[in-house]
């Protein structure tokens, strides 16, 4: 199956803590349908002093998100569902709200 959100799509949130807030996306993780966005989703980790980080301490780091919770933002700021056309003999993302193909 294609993927409709791929890494790099600028991406606003429609549920949870963080809901309205707009991010880039960072990885996305097609097995358990969720995807990381960039400064989205913190939370706070407590880590061990290790080699690699002696100091140890607490972290944040983002979280995955489920995909059914973003969708991508369109041309005019806001968020829309993606659709699939063939142009030619390539298969292309579609904003369903505009109608514009999404690059990437």
């Amino acid at each position: 199956m294609a993927a409709k959100i791929k890494k790099g799509d600028r991406v606003v949130v429609l549920a949870g803590k963080d809901k309205g807030k707009t991010g880039n996306v960072v990885r996305v993780l097609p097995k358990e349908s969720r995807l990381v966005v960039g400064g989205i989703n913190m939370v706070q980790r407590h880590t061990k002093p290790t080699q690699g980080d002696p100091q140890g301490g607490i972290k944040n780091k983002e979280a995955p998100l489920h995909v059914s919770n973003v969708a991508i933002v369109d041309s005019n700021g806001k968020p829309t569902r993606v659709g699939f056309r063939v142009d030619g003999d390539k298969k292309v993302r579609v904003a369903k709200s505009t109608g514009e193909v999404i690059n990437g």
